[in-house]
């Protein structure tokens, strides 16, 4: 190649280099919608080739794509829309007894006899007597609650407009699917050649496997808790065992929910109770997050389980719920490609049989 070929390249390397970050900065706000799509892409596609092989033409190419993406819309709106009811209705409730809270005071529960007396006098301090200089109830003024509630509602609007495109995303994607398939395979092979496609392979199994491990898990979590609860006698099991559910598809997320029935059985005057819960639901989470969910993670993607933590806690810490599924697929590529590098590396390196 003669030097004003390579100028040519260049020029073109850096046009597309430059084109690609003003790409990302104008789509900056909407890439979790597509990461999302993508995800949710990988996860049902098993299932969409199915269905697809069942009808040709304008079925498959249009109608099957917006069937799959209104089943998503549903999936997640119908338990969210309930949840939202149950949690407004909460909220009224629970506006009323702090309005009266704050006016009367909360008497000290008869299970703070058997404590140690600075905490009876803490309470008294601070909960029992709504004219004493350290009450806590009267520091919390309406203006803050209302404060609080618009920022919730603009972050419950922001996350709707995000939905709205991951699923406008997520249509597209099943509809053009195996041209976006082609043309992956195809750049891939150009840019890292053969193993392109096994590193593509990889971090879809990945996604599926996470998916799966902590889905899947996270409901059998609470569908258990949710019977505990219920067995014991605490307030509103299914919302609890639903936020349970959601809060465990974190690792050991979902002890905080432990935490928030312990206490509501504490507040009904039953430690024994929430002692049981906590115990009952370390159990279970023990089981889930040590024995369950890596074998089901770690199986697929021959990911060890220290990995597969240090991928899903890192990730998630880095780019919130996304990073459940991001940190796993790259831990497992990252591994596949220490594997590659080092049993090469180890057949590079034999010693010549004398």
């Amino acid at each position: 190649m003669n030097r004003r070929g390579i100028e040519a390249r260049r020029a073109r390397l850096v046009l597309v280099a430059l084109l690609v970050a003003l790409a990302l900065w104008i789509v900056r706000e909407f890439l979790p919608a597509l990461a999302w799509a993508v995800i949710i892409a990988v996860a049902i596609d098993p299932l969409y080739l199915r269905l697809r092989g069942r009808w040709n033409g304008r079925i498959a190419r249009v109608l099957l794509p917006a069937a799959i993406t209104l089943a998503v819309a549903l999936v997640v709106l119908v338990p969210l829309l309930f949840a939202i009811g149950q949690a407004l209705a909460e909220a009224r409730q629970i506006g009323q007894g702090f309005e009266w809270a704050r006016t009367n005071g909360i008497a000290p529960p008869a299970w703070l006899d058997g404590t140690a007396p600075f905490v009876r006098a803490w309470w008294q301090a601070h909960l029992a007597d709504p004219h004493a200089p350290g009450f806590v109830l009267s520091r919390m003024l309406d203006v803050d609650v209302v404060m609080h509630g618009r920022l919730i509602g603009s972050n419950l609007m922001h996350r709707a407009v995000v939905f709205a495109f991951t699923l406008m995303t997520l249509f597209f994607l099943l509809r053009d699917r195996d041209a976006i398939v082609g043309q992956g395979l195809r750049a891939s092979d150009r840019v890292f050649g053969p193993a392109g496609e096994r590193i593509g392979r990889q971090a879809i199994n990945s996604v599926r496997a996470t998916i799966d491990g902590l889905v899947l898990v996270g409901i059998g979590e609470g569908a258990v808790m949710t019977i505990v609860y219920s067995l014991l006698g605490t307030p509103h099991p299914i919302m609890l065992g639903i936020l349970t559910a959601v809060a465990a598809t974190i690792p050991f997320g979902a002890a905080a929910m432990f935490a928030v029935a312990a206490a509501l059985q504490i507040a009904m005057g039953s430690p024994v109770n929430a002692g049981i819960i906590v115990v009952s639901g370390l159990i279970v989470l023990a089981v889930a997050d040590h024995l369950v969910r890596p074998a089901i993670i770690g199986g697929a993607t021959r990911l060890p389980f220290l990995w597969v933590l240090i991928g899903i806690l890192g990730g998630a810490a880095k780019f919130g719920i996304l990073g459940l599924f991001v940190g796993p697929a790259t831990m497992a590529v990252l591994v596949m490609l220490w594997r590659d590098f080092a049993d090469g590396a180890g057949q590079g390196g034999e010693a010549p049989s004398e």
